[in-house]
């Protein structure tokens, strides 16, 4: 398949906003790639349309694709053939390799047309990245290869791989499907949590009982285990095994042989309390812990072990198992109650010991892996958005000269876009500041508009505010009242940004 259909296919469900039309229009170009039996075609086309390169990585950014070479008048480069040469690109390494990188860039873009730059352009600089369009990606696999959707999302989410799912599906149908299973050593995309405005608002929602769960202000890590073997992954699914010597430690004293749990790594103080997140995440970005604080590990589920997948399992029985297996002082707390009084009991307990809040599950719901579920609601005391940094503003006074008021953006999975919600430069200390220029400048869409500088839609930040009033100034009709900043979320993806509809569910209680 041509990569000029890839790119005509991108301008096409840009243009649209209808949900149908995006799935149709990326239905048919996997088909038309599966028409040619090819696979791999399939699975690289997934990954562009979703914003991503199956490379991740290749070491190629906006400030290489300034100037470009004249464009190919006819279109001859096929996906297979650019992919291919998007490895080469990043396989290069030692003296001289931003040079020997820079001229196979001009190579390639040499051989597009315009479209097939614009295309390239885009997708390299991080344009394209439109987390939000999973829902969309997998539904247009699931026309292509006339299975349900349902299907290929619970296959995505075992296989924490969408595009190696739509080649096996698109090309080799429901039996291909098959070997996506859960599988010891291979990550899944954990399970998410809406967010309540209360303990009452959340046991409301889940029916009148809820499992109520400390909830730590440290990083989430899935951990699997096979024989002597261990493997640790973070919530967007690195590996970080060998950065965590103390959670393979403690997954290794566990009485099996088997096991995929989740859990929360956090470094404490000698008096129990947790540190500031900042110095648990420090360990995930060192690759030798050195003389780094050391972290504790506290798990809260189980999805399979020794053998027994329990992910379809209701959580209280998922949590028998974890108990059963699990010493109690390395499990998280947990209450169950219908009482809204005892929960607000439980809520304030885990204030006090320093953390950020409680989890209320739902006793009856399955592990829904990579999903949003209903069944996990997250309560803090104080209203939190996880929301998306689209643009940025140059400060003035004592800001001069540091990029400050940022724009902020909740998810819409129907768009497969964001929304804006308001701007804020508040809780923003020196040292933020100091980060945030960097990383935004980085992430620069094109030139800056004035004083605005318009971002590639990447960087997760956790939000603090007072409440959602109405407003005819932004798109979706409100804004946050006294919005504040309070850390930035590296380890969150823009596809985990909470939704306008949660944005909405605080508007309303307002």
């Amino acid at each position: 398949m041509l990569l000029a259909d890839v790119a005509a296919a991108s301008i096409d469900v840009a243009a649209s906003s209808a949900r149908l039309v995006k799935i149709k229009r990326i239905a048919t170009l996997l088909a038309h790639a599966a028409a040619d039996g090819d696979a791999h075609a399939v699975a690289v086309t997934v990954s562009w349309l979703s914003g991503e390169l199956p490379q991740r990585q290749i070491g190629v950014g906006w400030a290489a694709l300034r100037t470009l070479p004249p464009p190919a008048a006819q279109a001859t480069l096929t996906v297979d053939e650019v992919d291919d040469r998007f490895s080469t690109i990043k396989a290069v390494a030692g003296k001289g390799s931003q040079a020997a990188r820079a001229g196979l860039v001009r190579e390639l873009f040499g051989a597009a047309t315009e479209v097939e730059q614009e295309f390239l352009r885009r997708l390299l600089s991080g344009e394209l990245r439109q987390g939000a369009l999973a829902g969309v990606m997998a539904d247009a696999v699931a026309k292509a290869a006339a299975l349900p959707a349902a299907e290929i999302r619970r296959a995505a989410m075992l296989a924490g791989n969408l595009p190696a799912v739509a080649a096996a599906a698109v090309t080799g149908g429901r039996a291909a499907l098959a070997d996506f299973r859960l599988q010891v050593g291979r990550p899944v995309g954990p399970m998410l949590a809406q967010t309540a405005t209360s303990v009452a608002d959340a046991l409301e929602r889940l029916g009148g009982t809820a499992v109520l769960e400390a909830k730590l202000d440290g990083a989430r890590v899935q951990i699997h285990r096979s024989g002597t073997d261990v493997s640790i992954y973070t919530r967007s699914l690195d590996d970080v095994t060998h950065r965590l010597p103390e959670v393979v430690e403690a997954t290794l004293a566990l009485p099996a042989t088997e096991l995929i749990a989740d859990a929360e790594a956090i470094a404490l103080r000698p008096d129990g309390r947790p540190h500031l997140f900042q110095v648990t995440a420090a360990r995930f970005g060192r690759k030798d812990p050195g003389d780094l604080d050391p972290l504790s590990v506290f798990f809260f589920d189980l999805l399979h072990v020794d053998g027994r997948d329990l992910l379809d399992l209701p959580t209280e029985e998922r949590f028998g198992a974890l108990d059963a297996l699990v010493p109690q002082d390395q499990r998280v707390d947990r209450l169950v109650t219908t009482d809204t009084v005892a929960a607000q009991e439980f809520l304030e307990r885990t204030l006090a010991a320093g953390h950020e809040g409680v989890m209320a599950k739902s006793p009856h719901a399955p592990y829904e892996a990579g999903r949003r579920g209903a069944g996990w609601l997250k309560v803090k005391p104080v209203h939190t958005l996880d929301l998306v940094v689209l643009a940025v503003e140059w400060g003035s006074g004592r800001r001069q000269g540091k990029l400050s008021n940022i724009h902020l953006g909740a998810r819409d999975p129907d768009s497969g876009g964001f929304v804006m919600l308001g701007k804020t430069f508040k809780g923003m200390t020196d040292a933020m500041l100091e980060w945030q220029t960097q990383r935004f400048l980085e992430l620069a869409d094109g030139p800056t508009d004035g004083y605005v500088v318009h971002l590639r839609p990447e960087q997760v930040v956790e939000i603090a505010f007072d409440g959602v009033q109405r407003s005819s100034r932004y798109p979706g009709g409100m804004a946050l009242r006294f919005a504040r900043v309070l850390r930035y979320r590296d380890d969150k993806s823009p596809a985990e940004a909470d939704t306008v509809e949660t944005v909405r569910r605080f508007y309303e209680r307002d």
